[in-house]
């Protein structure tokens, strides 16, 4: 009963989070991206330069090239991704549609191209990442990303790049020479903040502790952290004596309530502490 309460609980705090970046992607579509015709690629790309060439609406197109991947995507990433995948599609399609219709955006919101492409970049980027980060995406070409990253050995940002790069290319033909170079510094750029903002968001904090007195540090690692630890005996090299080496991995924001433990409850402690974004297993990732 409580693994099912736990289970219900990080569901929910998923559904929340995947909320929270789907209105992160509204946010920079309808107001920095669209209006400016920035073309970075992806389904929203496709859609401005469609949209360009026969003046059908965008949350149109979108809606159609979504459900087509979209069914792709449960065949070939998993059920669990598909149906996160889709309730980010579809609230990003009816967001952007409903945005459209309460504050329609006519031209740009400043008269300064470079500003806005900073601000269509980022507030995109991080809804990504977070989607990403959550085994889910809004669709699109980010399906076509996640499928390369899957066979292949690229990462996801230059996944993203090769999926998007030919959509950011056409906007060269479809608009201006200026629109489109905005286009392809926003799609290289896009590419290298989604994989900087994944990796803050998995950042982690791995500890190697030698001490004479492991047992009142194991005991908060185990029942105020929550965390899991390997103990090890070994010899100092100088003294010969014999000492006790835990290894543990916690998130950063537990990272100082260890360190500050040790420090009080076994001050001899030697302790190093190196950052890493790539834990796999229980408490963290899973294994692919």
């Amino acid at each position: 009963m409580e693994e099912k309460k736990k289970i219900s609980s990080e569901t929910i705090r998923d559904y929340l989070m995947i909320t929270l970046a789907t209105l992160l992607l509204i946010l920079g579509n309808h107001v920095f991206k669209f209006p400016n015709h920035f073309s970075f690629g992806g389904v929203a790309g496709i859609s401005i330069i469609v949209n360009g060439l026969t003046g059908i609406h965008t949350s149109t197109i979108n809606l159609v090239l979504n459900v087509l991947l979209l069914i792709i995507s449960f065949f070939v990433l998993g059920k669990d991704f598909g149906v996160k995948s889709i309730y980010a599609s579809l609230l990003f399609t009816f967001g952007l549609s409903i945005a459209d219709a309460l504050f329609p955006m006519e031209k740009p919101i400043t008269d300064q191209p470079m500003l806005e492409l900073i601000f269509a970049i980022a507030v995109p980027a991080v809804g990504s990442a977070i989607l990403f980060n959550l085994n889910s995406s809004s669709g699109g070409t980010d399906i076509i990303a996640l499928i390369l990253k899957k066979y292949s050995k690229a990462d996801l940002g230059t996944a993203l790049f090769f999926a998007d790069a030919l959509v950011a290319v056409i906007s060269f033909l479809v608009y201006d020479v200026k629109t489109g170079l905005y286009s392809v510094v926003g799609l290289v750029t896009k590419s290298l903040v989604i994989d900087s903002v994944i990796e803050v968001i998995n950042r982690s904090k791995f500890f190697t502790i030698v001490t004479d007195n492991p047992e009142p540090i194991l005991d908060y690692i185990e029942h105020t952290l929550a965390k899991g630890a390997t103990v090890y005996k070994a010899e100092g090299a100088y003294t010969g004596q014999e000492k006790t080496v835990i290894m543990t991995v916690t998130r950063k924001n537990q990272a100082v309530d260890l360190r500050n433990f040790i420090k009080l409850a076994a001050p001899s402690s030697f302790i190093t502490i190196t950052t890493t974004s790539e834990i796999i297993g229980k408490g963290f990732k899973g294994v692919d």
